[in-house]
């Protein structure tokens, strides 16, 4: 069976948008999915693909949020296939042994204006790197993202779509789940 992965941004951080993980998986099964599974506090489900488009599991689920908890908490959805292609087409490989230096930044379409991000001189911020490829931004970060000024230079460069990031520990624990 094909499953889908639902990242919701900005839950349980620093204290803002409480959603405690027995809420999200009540939520997402009273929305009719199955096969739920919750990975971590901040918004990680897997569950049996619902037989609509990721777009409109999305949409379903930011509502169902907000009418249920008063929350608006954008939502960005991914089919297991193309959470395994994340994975596959990493531009950073060296960084794998290192997860937690890599992070994924998931976007909610490919953004239609990359002047900001294309403008940004990464050799101004080495080691720190990133790459856009397609509806993923990759960043890595190998003395943390935590002191990374390309972090927040990426962070401030707008592109007009929702976006939601995750280390690579989360990634790949994600993509695993989704294949269990």
């Amino acid at each position: 069976m094909s499953r889908q992965i639902a990242l919701l941004r900005g839950i349980n951080v620093g204290g803002h948008n409480a959603f405690p993980k027995a809420l999200q998986l009540e939520l997402a099964r009273s929305l009719g999915f199955a096969e739920v599974s919750v990975l971590l506090q901040t918004g990680n489900l897997v569950f049996a693909d619902p037989g609509i488009p990721p777009e409109r599991t999305a949409r379903r689920i930011e509502e169902g949020i907000l009418a249920e908890l008063g929350l608006t908490v954008p939502v960005v959805v991914r089919t297991r296939d193309e959470l395994a292609a994340v994975v596959a087409q990493n531009p950073f490989p060296l960084a794998v042994p290192e997860p937690k230096s890599l992070h994924v930044t998931f976007l909610s379409g490919e953004p239609a204006d990359t002047s900001r991000l294309d403008a940004l001189d990464q050799a101004a911020f080495a080691p720190d790197r990133f790459q856009l490829v397609g509806r993923e931004l990759y960043l890595w970060c190998p003395q943390g993202a935590g002191r990374s000024k390309l972090a927040g230079a990426v962070g401030r460069a707008p592109l007009g779509v929702t976006a939601t990031a995750r280390n690579w520990n989360t990634v790949t624990k994600l993509l695993a789940l989704a294949d269990a």
